[in-house]
């Protein structure tokens, strides 16, 4: 019998094993033949590695994860087509805004039977005032959305108030259905629980950007210095290609003012998490946040907005605290509520494990997947 073909559209070609590496194997598992397009692969890397090691086929798309030009995205999304139709695909998955978009819709130029897209977060189109930019990006992407979505089986979402959105805003046809699933869900068995360090300490892992609440957590991180000077704050990220990053001469201040101590881009944040004692995400809007579940994993308490995606990590007062979006003041009141008791924060690190164990194991989260998409 032959095996169905499998195609998985990606943006960032890191994603492909610490967000979907779990998942490409219960496809394998399932008795697909997996593929994957993606841009930017470094044949030598380990993520093609591990790939080559999975049996999985690599395609490189000219995708250019930012901007709008029309011949470039025309190129994606012909190229994509001639992809779908050379392998022979049986499935297509898209996640992230340009492989959901052009990758519905060369799969139903292309025929593809079993088309499907997971909404993985909103992004800078979606957050923030809607002018200028913004707004011209907001009108192109939900008109666009609109169109591709369309032509899906099946449209997974990682939270409620994103699928809610969509529909209010006519972005998913009622004809279409959607599913809400947890996230890209969490590897218990590798992300284990890890002792508390001895000096309190809070860490925030995200891209460079306005909208991950990056400077909330540095205004902050200067208000409670103010009172606790030994406590320690860690920033782990990369300033990205986006129109909302922070200025290397902005990040350049803050390490230089001793604010913050600045880690890099991490390849494996486990040991960042297992220096910290609180996790800190003031995003202003997410899917559903992975940092959240790894830090929850290893028995963190956890301090984000209530904001979507962001809600759904955490009980209020039971494994951490929701603070408003763009308060930073409020942010660093909670912080210094966890400063001053310890008793507390290795509570509420028991709670996060808990909850990642019963909501967030990925081997869960992705059954759902493959049951919805009739693997």
């Amino acid at each position: 019998m032959t095996k169905p073909v499998f195609l998985l559209v990606a943006s960032f070609p890191e994603s492909l094993i610490k967000f979907r590496g779990p998942l490409i194997e219960a496809l394998l598992s399932s008795g697909c033949q997996v593929h994957v397009a993606v841009p930017d692969l470094d044949p030598y890397s380990d993520v093609a590695s591990q790939l080559g090691a999975l049996d999985v086929q690599v395609h490189d798309i000219p995708l250019q994860r930012t901007g709008m030009n029309p011949i470039k995205d025309l190129t994606l999304l012909f190229a994509l087509r001639k992809l779908m139709r050379k392998i022979g695909a049986d499935y297509v998955l898209g996640y992230t805004i340009k492989p959901v978009i052009y990758g519905s819709l060369a799969a139903w130029i292309a025929g593809v039977k079993h088309r499907f897209a997971l909404i993985t977060g909103l992004g800078y189109a979606f957050t923030g005032e809607a002018s200028g930019l913004r707004k011209v990006l907001r009108t192109l992407i939900q008109k666009l959305y609109r169109f591709s979505l369309s032509r899906n089986r099946l449209v997974f979402f990682q939270n409620p108030d994103d699928e809610a959105l969509f529909r209010q805003l006519s972005l998913l046809k009622p004809a279409i259905p959607s599913s809400v699933v947890n996230g890209s869900g969490v590897d218990v068995t590798e992300y284990t629980v890890a002792d508390m360090p001895g000096t309190p300490s809070f860490l925030l892992i995200a891209r460079l950007l306005g909208d991950k609440g990056v400077r909330e957590y540095v205004q902050a991180a200067a208000l409670v210095k103010q009172r606790y000077p030994e406590v320690t704050f860690r920033l782990v990220g990369w300033i990205d290609d986006n129109p909302d990053a922070i200025s290397r001469a902005e990040l350049d201040a803050w390490i230089t003012a001793g604010t913050i101590d600045f880690l890099g881009k991490l390849s494996d944040v486990r040991p960042a998490i297992s220096n910290s004692s609180v996790y800190v995400l003031p995003s202003y809007r997410e899917g559903t946040p992975r940092t959240v579940l790894e830090a929850m994993a290893m028995g963190r308490a956890i301090v984000t907005t209530d904001a979507p995606g962001c809600r759904e990590t955490v009980m209020e007062g039971d494994n951490g605290f929701l603070v408003p979006v763009q308060d930073a003041s409020v942010l660093a009141e909670a912080m210094m509520t966890l400063v001053e008791s310890p008793d507390l924060v290795a509570a509420m690190g028991t709670r996060s494990r808990q909850i990642a164990e019963e909501k967030y194991d990925v081997d869960m989260v992705n059954a759902v997947m493959l049951r919805g998409m009739g693997l």
